[in-house]
């Protein structure tokens, strides 16, 4: 897996290594196999070219050691160390903490959770102002292309032409595939992704909390596939799958916080009441995502009405990414009013201007797509900054003077 991770250039290593230098303690965060491990061993000890101590929790071994003193275990560490999966021994943290309390020199700890560990209780506020948080997703098509990070979610708050070569060809192969390094290196991905579902229910979930009815999850996970890019309905999906809503909304944060689900937020602006306030869904891979659908490419190329979802799950994902190596990064949402209009996407940069991106598996384009980034324009008037239209087509067609239609390649390709 580390040889695998390793042929990928990772675009939040330079953010992570200037963290380092100004900060005691970096968390790299993010679901299981998407090359926290390859990553964090990049870091040496500042200013040497000596490797940090290295120690990760899934070593039995280890893990009993730390679990028994966590105190002892952290000073018995190295002065700048690597802990790799510390969510299996949340104390840690307050060891850490107590640690660099007494020496607050920069690059002191970098550490790494497939579990959204500070969620659990006593660890939320204890490295408050001594720790900065960074999430590594799968691999972006610019990591996977090997090309220098994108930046199409800066590009679209400037005035430069948003365009791109054409994206149809690749394109259903990429949504397949997803960003997992070993999924893009191997040809068996339904083995890997049952596999993969398998370990992080047991082990992740285990870690975040014993759950009584854990073989309701990955039929849970199936039905939220069906759902992905869609508002979360929970009344919906609890009657559906038959358990409490209660028990459901708990599901769906241990899943979020397993790095398995994402949920978008919705957008307002003194609109008011007419906004529906529900998170959207996406799943953090597409290509796992496209597994429990069940979904090949042979069965989209007969039925492109499966491409809809997808494609806006694929193109979600690939925004969050570049939001973590983005160095004015804009908010991520989704608009959806009262009366049915919506808007896949919306960036909102912290000058309050507002980028709106729709996502469309059409290869053609008609001027009805742009009624929701019309509404959006109309609605928050000069803070609307300009509107995009993402869709499978391959020429660039300008809708009106701030509405543009572009291929989706132009998320990745400048």
């Amino acid at each position: 897996t580390a040889i695998i991770s390793s042929m990928y250039p990772r675009h939040l290593e330079f953010v992570v290594q200037h963290a380092l230098e100004r900060t005691p303690v970096v968390m790299i965060v993010g679901a299981r196999q998407t090359g926290k491990s390859t990553l964090v061993k990049r870091f040496d000890a500042p200013g040497t070219a000596t490797p940090r101590e290295y120690v990760t929790l899934d070593d039995l071994e280890t893990l009993g050691n730390a679990r028994r003193d966590p105190q002892g275990f952290v000073a018995g560490l190295g002065r700048f160390a690597v802990i790799d999966e510390v969510q299996r021994v949340p104390d840690l943290l307050i060891a850490i903490k107590a640690s660099v309390d007494r020496d607050r020199a920069p690059g002191r700890f970098v550490v790494t959770g497939s579990a959204d560990v500070l969620t659990l209780p006593r660890v939320s506020e204890s490295l408050a102002g001594r720790m900065e948080i960074f999430t590594l997703w799968g691999l972006s098509q610019g990591e996977i292309a090997g090309q220098p990070p994108e930046t199409f979610v800066e590009r679209v708050f400037t005035d430069e032409r948003i365009e791109a070569g054409p994206t149809i060809g690749d394109l259903i192969d990429r949504l397949m595939t997803g960003g997992y390094p070993e999924v893009v290196a191997t040809t068996s991905r339904h083995r890997w992704f049952t596999a993969y579902v398998t370990a992080v229910l047991q082990r992740e979930v285990e870690d975040l909390a014993r759950i009584d009815r854990v073989s309701d999850m990955p039929r849970l996970l199936t039905l939220l596939a069906v759902r992905a890019a869609g508002v979360v309905n929970n009344s919906d999906i609890s009657r559906t799958i038959g358990i409490p809503e209660t028990t459901l909304r708990r599901y769906l944060t241990l899943l979020e916080q397993a790095f398995l689900i994402r949920r978008i937020p919705s957008w307002h602006a003194n609109v008011g009441k007419r906004l529906v306030r529900s998170p959207k869904l996406l799943f953090t891979d597409v290509g796992l995502l496209a597994d429990l659908m069940r979904i090949t490419p042979s069965r989209i190329k007969s039925d492109r009405s499966l491409l809809g979802p997808i494609l806006e799950n694929f193109v979600g994902m690939e925004l969050t990414k570049q939001l973590g190596w983005a160095e004015d990064p804009p908010f991520l949402l989704h608009a959806r009013a009262d009366g049915g209009m919506e808007v896949d996407f919306v960036l909102e940069g912290r000058d309050g201007l507002v980028v709106g991106i729709e996502v469309k598996s059409a290869a053609t384009i008609r001027s009805d797509d742009a009624r929701g980034l019309r509404r959006l324009a109309e609605w928050i008037g000069p803070r609307f900054h300009r509107g995009v239209i993402l869709y499978t087509g391959e020429r660039r067609i300008a809708i009106s003077d701030r509405i543009t239609a572009v291929p989706v390649s132009a998320v990745w390709n400048r």
